[in-house]
């Protein structure tokens, strides 16, 4: 479970509102008729605070690894607002979002592929430094490549060893040095440890955990595993076929899972030992039927109809907004409707 401090009064640092993402289907010669849209991501809302970690979990395919990349800008989105410091990104010309992109960085999910094979690691680190120019003097430059070897637990005199050298839980590291370069307020983790063994998991998680105290990071930290998120968020949003179903404090949400589709996946993580868990203690397992629908032709209505257990006619009409249940804990589900006096997603402490 997550060790840090309360961070619910931090003032917002990023806000997302409506995102879309529609990657067009096209044929015909050329490929030049669109017949259609895949919705990866449609109409997502979520905010991130200073100082905390948002966790983002959901199945293959759901968007979560769209939208760290529309946030970033790494694929432009369709539609939406994505506010960082009070300023839209999506409005700001190229030279505006070059600047930007020194407060925001990521973390690549494949260490082995996100890492140059041509270049050193100290070059790979010094790029980023090289191309915003931060530093006067390559002195100053090999310096300030050391130290961020050292900070992530690595030797710093393996700055003239090449990507094949290392290990990938060393390779993560690089690219978390790399990440660090620029004292970044933001860093959109996807799934920076679903690649590495499981003690290599738990080094990792750690020392981004030491790292957010030591350098007052901000994370999105995008993952498939639930333990995982438990064990380094602050708070997680649960997304579902493009959208999020449910966003609420780490201890609030695995204690009181309120969406049917989380129910789903807490009864999913396995029990450390199932003989000793019985009664009461033990977990009932939730079987989902049917499979996950297509984002091309995403269900009318709450997305996750086809599959809930408790659907009700509402549910096939009515799309749920996300709303406030109570003590910041939004849920878009007909049978949680909002606390009194709430709204929809809001960002106020």
């Amino acid at each position: 479970m997550s060790n840090k401090t309360d961070k619910s009064k931090n003032p917002v640092l990023l806000e997302v509102k409506g995102l879309k993402k529609h990657f067009p289907i096209k044929r015909g010669i050329l490929f030049s008729k669109q017949v259609g849209a895949v919705k990866a991501v449609d109409g997502l809302d979520l905010f991130v605070r200073e100082g905390e970690t948002l966790g983002m979990v959901g199945e293959s395919g759901c968007g979560k690894s769209t939208t760290g990349r529309l946030i970033l800008r790494l694929i432009e989105p369709t539609e939406g607002e994505v506010i960082f410091q009070g300023k839209d990104l999506l409005q700001l010309n190229n030279n505006e979002m070059r600047h930007m992109r020194r407060q925001l960085q990521m973390v690549f999910q494949n260490p082995y592929a996100s890492l140059d094979p041509r270049m050193t690691v100290g070059d790979i680190i010094a790029e980023p430094l090289r191309v915003h120019k931060m530093f006067s003097s390559s002195q100053e430059l090999k310096k300030r490549v050391r130290e961020l070897l050292d900070c992530v637990g690595l030797n710093p005199s393996y700055t003239e060893r090449f990507p094949h050298e290392f290990s990938g839980g060393q390779r993560q590291r690089i690219g978390i040095a790399r990440a660090l370069a620029l004292n970044p307020k933001l860093i959109i983790a996807d799934e920076p440890v679903s690649a590495l063994d499981v003690s290599v998991q738990a080094q990792v998680l750690n020392l981004l955990n030491d790292l957010q105290s030591q350098f007052n990071l901000t994370y999105l930290f995008i993952a498939h595993n639930l333990s995982t998120v438990n064990h380094i968020s602050d708070r997680v949003a649960v997304m579902y076929l493009g959208k999020v179903v449910e966003l609420a404090g780490n201890e609030h949400l695995y204690a009181n899972p309120k969406h049917p589709y989380t129910q789903a996946l807490m009864s999913a993580v396995p029990e450390p030992d199932p003989v000793i868990m019985r009664g009461s203690e033990r977990k009932k397992r939730i079987i989902l039927e049917g499979d996950i629908p297509s984002p091309v032709n995403p269900p009318s209505g709450c997305r996750f109809h086809t599959r809930c257990w408790e659907v009700m006619d509402v549910c096939k009409t009515t799309e749920p907004p996300l709303v406030d249940t109570g003590s910041g804990h939004y849920v878009a589900c007909h049978l949680h409707p909002a606390a009194v006096g709430e709204t929809p997603l809001r960002t106020t402490a």
